[in-house]
């Protein structure tokens, strides 16, 4: 819980502050995108690789939900009282890291975002970026590439904030996370619970699209075979986002 509190606070510091510093230094708008998204990717892809091995670095709600889903078959994901214990803890983490940005650069802590994201076209990016990011994260699991899950993941991020409309939240922790600050990235909390919605269909797209291009994962061996225990956390659970 501790991690995932941190990371989610970590990475969300590192989206509203990069944004407020970009803000400050130029008035071009592509020039601010460009900053704040090549912040987040390396900022990412850090937080996962150094945090993966203790949590398995979700450090988002749809991560966390798909991991429980695709593991309760096998028993290899996440169980309920984790589900849990992260959610609540990702969100109060997001919340914590936009405040500490917000403080950092002198701003009023705890002030809501009035930048609206009311739009059809928005909620799309929103399915979209989120569905190819459990694609990704799951796809990485299934084809046992798990271990380029920091670089890839933190790459998929970066790109999406150019190819998507809503510049890529993907994260329902980051998104209410990012309603408490009236800077460059926030979002307004009228407009939150519309991309909540797009980002649970997204991460169920993304499930669906697992399993078209990888299939099921192998059930048990039939001989019964015992299975070794693992110190570190399932691969599936090792991967974030924004």
């Amino acid at each position: 819980m501790a991690v995932e509190a941190l990371g989610t606070a970590a990475l969300v510091t590192v989206v509203v502050g990069s944004g407020i510093q970009a803000t400050g230094l130029t008035r071009d708008t592509g020039v601010q995108l460009l900053a704040n998204s090549l912040a987040t990717v390396f900022g990412l892809g850090v937080l996962i690789a150094f945090l993966g091995p203790v949590s398995g670095a979700h450090f988002n709600p749809v991560v966390t939900l798909a991991a429980y889903v695709t593991g309760r078959r096998g028993g290899e994901g996440p169980g309920l009282r984790d589900v849990a214990a992260y959610v609540p803890a990702q969100v109060v983490g997001a919340v914590g890291g936009a405040v500490l940005a917000d403080a950092m650069f002198g701003n009023p802590v705890l002030t809501l975002s009035t930048s609206g994201r009311w739009a059809g076209h928005l909620w799309l990016g929103e399915v979209v970026a989120t569905a190819g990011l459990v694609w990704l994260v799951f796809g990485l699991a299934r084809a046992g590439r798990a271990h380029l899950t920091p670089v890839l993941v933190a790459g998929y991020i970066g790109s999406a904030y150019w190819f998507t409309s809503s510049t890529s939240f993907a994260n329902p922790a980051v998104t209410v996370g990012r309603a408490f600050t009236d800077t460059f990235a926030g979002i307004a909390p009228a407009s939150v619970p519309p991309f909540l919605a797009a980002q649970l269909l997204g991460a169920a797209v993304g499930l669906g699209l697992v399993a078209v291009c990888f299939g099921r994962p192998a059930p048990p061996s039939a001989h019964g075979a015992a299975v070794p225990q693992q110190s570190t956390r399932p691969a599936e659970e090792s991967a974030l986002t924004p």
